[in-house]
């Protein structure tokens, strides 16, 4: 029995109809999954309203600039929480993040109690994040320091030369876009390089000699570069304790008078939602359920984008690796 072309459009537009129901009613299910896991954590706002209990940041991986961190931390400066804990475990990463991060640590500081652990690694840029509190306390095999700036670069030329292939420019005066990795770096060029690393290298220095009250004695052994164990980091004034997050608190109760018996919960510095990955995989997959597999890919591709992007370092850093041989 064929069926005629009024019976068809309805049955179509009555598709499209059940289809867009579905969908609101998705979302609506994933909204309010969220909404109600950003406000049962830590740092959420039931949890922000009381402020009856200790905060803790935490400081991972490779720093960088973050306008986001900066408002959360703003926040909490804002808030009724008691104290801060501050875990850092980092290798550092750009010079300007980790001096944004420090700013910022420094005004909550001045609004809160606060005290920084490193957990596994607090060096070079991460080493900065760490000096923003007035006590540092470190674990026995942490490891603390590499005080310095970095300015690296590739150099194709060889490579070049080998494959046969010559790059040509123009431009407005020999140190523009100098060094290129294209052609031998000048002795301008190096120069004036050289002369960007001191001056950073100088801002570290004066910092870590001011936040740690060191003479120029003392910041000459700790400002070469090298990392140093906690213990090891003890004796040069480094850290000021070993320890973990219980003798932060036992610091913070005896000189802040903060009761030691307040719970110790996380405070989210990136926005509630931004680390509910399954958000993305459920928008996605229902994108895609509906026939809307374009937008679900553009979501995809723009989450990807987003990842990839994390990862670059650009400008000097202040960045601390083992060496990977000669």
């Amino acid at each position: 029995m064929s069926l005629d072309a009024d019976t068809i459009v309805d049955r179509r537009r009555l598709r499209r109809k059940l289809t867009f129901w579905r969908v609101v009613a998705v979302l609506l299910v994933i909204g309010g999954i969220a909404a109600a896991v950003a406000l049962s954590r830590p740092g959420g706002e039931l949890a922000e309203a009381s402020g009856n209990y200790i905060a803790r940041l935490t400081i991972q991986g490779l720093i960088r600039g973050d306008e986001e961190r900066v408002e959360s931390l703003d926040r909490l400066g804002k808030s009724r929480v008691k104290a801060v804990i501050v875990h850092v475990d980092s290798p550092g990463g750009t010079t300007a993040g980790a001096e944004q991060l420090y700013q910022s640590l420094r005004q909550l500081a001045e609004k809160k109690p606060t005290v920084v652990v490193v957990d596994g690694l607090a060096a070079s840029g991460g080493y900065i994040a760490a000096m923003s509190a007035d006590h540092i306390i470190s674990q026995d095999t942490s490891l603390v320091g590499s005080i310095g700036v970095l300015f690296q670069y590739p150099n194709f030329t060889d490579l070049l030369k080998t494959v046969g292939v010559k790059v040509e420019e123009i431009k407005s005066s020999p140190l523009k876009a100098a060094p290129n990795g294209f052609e031998p770096t000048s002795p301008e060029a190096r120069a004036a390089l050289e002369a960007i690393v001191k001056d950073s290298y100088d801002w570290f220095r004066s910092l870590v000699k001011e936040r740690r009250h060191l003479d120029e004695a003392g910041l000459d052994r700790v400002a070469d570069g090298r990392v140093f164990t906690g213990r090891q980091g003890l004796d040069v004034k480094l850290v000021d304790e070993l320890g973990n997050e219980q003798t932060a608190v036992a610091w913070l109760a005896k000189e802040k008078g903060v009761d030691a018996k307040l719970p110790v919960r996380d405070w989210q510095l990136k926005g509630r939602l931004g680390d509910l990955s399954f958000l993305h995989v459920a928008a996605v997959t229902v994108l895609d359920a509906v026939g809307l597999k374009s937008l679900a890919q553009r979501i995809e591709n723009s989450v990807a984008a987003h990842a990839v992007e994390s990862l670059n370092l650009d400008g000097l850093l202040a960045l601390w690796h083992p060496p990977t041989g000669n």
